[in-house]
């Protein structure tokens, strides 16, 4: 838009970046469609080459100045700020670890494991996850717990050697 005097001149432009747009979506889709689906085209790598491949991209427009990231390759300070950090006392992990162990005890641990059961069986099938999951919330299941259901039954992704 910052190439064009008057980008919202009789809206041509904007009807123009949109219809080009909607075009290239509309090519990356068809390509997916063509490995036969996302799960295809993630299995294959495809997202993650298009993800490296744009990173790449970028990187080489920044380095080349063909692309400004304020701070990094324009408008840098002269002299560096010193970054205050965020420093955790230890005693508030133990009040946590002291808080969850309190909540285990004291939540109802059968409906806790009929909860994560019914994750467990819905996510065997093409079923919503959703409504198991939120009733596992509400039975106050973890967050931990619920992703090592869903591991067990999808198992746990690892990016392949050749990225």
């Amino acid at each position: 838009m910052t190439n064009t005097i008057d980008p919202l001149g009789g809206s041509y432009f904007v009807e123009w970046l949109t219809d080009k747009m909607e075009a290239e979506a509309a090519d990356y889709i068809r390509k997916i469609d063509e490995m036969g689906g996302m799960v295809n085209a993630v299995e294959r790598g495809y997202p993650q080459r298009e993800i490296a491949a744009s990173a790449y991209k970028l990187q080489r427009q920044v380095d080349r100045g063909e692309k400004v990231v304020v701070g990094v390759n324009k408008y840098q300070q002269a002299e560096s700020q010193k970054i205050p950090l965020l420093r955790v006392d230890e005693a508030v992990q133990k009040a946590q670890i002291a808080k969850l162990i309190e909540l285990k005890a004291s939540r109802d641990n059968a409906r806790v494991a009929e909860c994560l059961a019914s994750v467990k069986a819905v996510a065997q099938t093409d079923g919503n996850l959703m409504p198991p999951i939120i009733e596992a919330a509400k039975a106050y299941c973890t967050l931990q717990e619920v992703c090592d259901v869903l591991r067990a039954v999808f198992g746990q992704h690892t990016d392949r050697p050749e990225f």
